[in-house]
């Protein structure tokens, strides 16, 4: 058996290892032993789900775990990641856990822990529970019959949320704006169309009817074409694609033109400067943000931090430097004014106010960047040993970096959640772009598959 918690909890195949009902029990006792043994006194934690059939499965074996041991669940149901992180804290919980593989297949499974600050775990805390887990040490540490805990259901819970992600823009109106709004078949099924038009939107809603395998299938933030259309077909003023789990967002103008998480970080980090709200005058990003946002963030005297690929790293140099606003090209925003992890409601509520008060379309407020031609390509591998540690993988690299210099880069990397790859190509010219995508491209496929 090997290690269980990747860069974004523990994820693969639901009904393998270790997606599996017996790995969950064990993890609920490991976690209720940990949270208990931290002296937090009365445990609970809260758990919700996204709309996979395997949540079912995940949430009773975690729930009998954390019971045996004398913890209380709270259960949610399907709710988005960043309302589990959120309700975590409102109900005063030891902590949280999210059944969830955000933007993966449905026959794809995940679990995600928050601690009671609602941030997720440290390393330390996460390596205390896989270490309980993986060894089998918490057999014989039960609660005695009188102190086994309970589960309960909380009905408030989606309204909660509701009025917490709404006060994050002051209830602020939204009247005006026609959005189309697609849910990705996920956990902000019901919640997320709500929330837009309480606050006086038009919302025309897509993939909010899950059945268990619909998760993210063809549909959401990793498949924008599936709003773009409708955007155009009903002259809406904004398209709105969640993922599974509803902690990304990815946004469409009214041609159907994709506008991707770069745009919208450079954006809210312009409009918070104006406002003298931008803690440091800092956005933090990752390594596969576009070039073109470095230099449209000079120009508009933003210094730019840059950390590792996944929204923990971003999130870990924001606590670090008390930063305000960061996140991926991918979608994940965090507002940390607001939120403690990625929260794609919330970003969306600040872009669609921000285009109230401004009365600009999304298309002009996301025009102070020229984008340099890049390609971002996933490859399923067989293996992932270090890139470095690969001598031809690592030699084409090389020659790609010095053919582009100053004027380009490239990322190669693992995913920490698929068995794949990824290339990053960034130059001033597509065809620069195309050649050492396509050579990288070859040399994995040669080596690694």
């Amino acid at each position: 058996m090997g290690k269980l918690f990747g860069t974004d909890g523990i994820r693969g195949k639901a009904n393998v290892y270790p997606i599996t009902p017996e790995v969950a029990l064990q993890l609920g006792k490991a976690v209720a032993h940990v949270f208990g043994a931290r002296g937090q006194g009365h445990m609970k934690a809260v758990i919700g789900k996204d709309t996979r059939l395997s949540g079912y499965m995940l949430e009773a074996a975690l729930t009998s775990g954390m019971v045996s041991m004398g913890m209380d669940v709270l259960g949610v149901g399907p709710m988005p990641t960043p309302a589990v992180a959120h309700l975590t804290k409102s109900f005063n919980a030891s902590c949280g856990v999210m059944i969830t593989a955000s933007h993966n297949p449905a026959e794809d499974n995940g679990i995600k822990i928050f601690g009671a600050d609602g941030f997720k775990l440290p390393d330390e805390i996460e390596a205390q529970i896989e270490h309980l887990v993986l060894e089998g040490l918490i057999e014989h540490e039960p609660a005695s019959p009188m102190r086994i805990g309970k589960a309960y259901r909380i009905d408030d819970a989606r309204g909660r949320y509701i009025e917490f992600a709404k006060s994050s823009i002051k209830n602020h109106s939204l009247q005006g704006l026609k959005i189309v709004l697609d849910c990705a078949n996920g956990a902000a099924y019901s919640i997320a169309p709500m929330i837009f038009r309480e606050l006086g939107a038009e919302v025309i809603t897509d993939s909010t009817t899950p059945d268990g395998y619909n998760i993210n299938a063809n549909c959401g933030a990793t498949f924008i074409n599936n709003i773009s259309a409708k955007v155009i077909q009903h002259g809406a003023n904004v398209g709105i694609a969640l993922d599974g789990d509803a902690d990304r967002v990815i946004f469409c103008d009214s041609q159907g033109r994709e506008i991707n998480g770069d745009r919208m970080l450079g954006m809210c980090a312009i409009d918070m400067k104006k406002r003298k709200r931008l803690a440091e005058d800092t956005l933090v990003i990752t390594s596969m943000s576009n070039l073109g946002l470095h230099k449209a963030m000079e120009q508009h005297g933003i210094k730019v931090e840059v950390t590792g690929v996944g929204d923990r790293y971003v999130i870990e140099s924001m606590r670090k430097n008390n930063y305000n606003i960061g996140g991926e090209q991918s979608g994940h925003i965090i507002f940390m004014d607001y939120v403690t992890t990625g929260d794609g409601i919330i970003t969306a509520l600040h872009v669609l106010k921000h285009m109230v008060e401004t009365g600009k379309s999304i298309c002009e407020l996301t025009a102070f960047m020229e984008e340099y031609p890049q390609e971002i390509k996933s490859i399923t591998v067989a293996r992932k040993p270090p890139v470095d540690q690969v001598p031809a993988l690592k030699n084409v690299i090389s020659e790609c970096e010095l053919a582009l210099g100053s004027s380009g880069r490239t990322v190669v990397r693992y995913s920490g959640t698929e068995n794949k790859i990824r290339i990053l190509v960034e130059a001033e010219r597509q065809q620069d772009v195309d050649l050492w995508v396509g050579r990288i491209e070859e040399v994995i496929k040669q080596e690694l598959c």
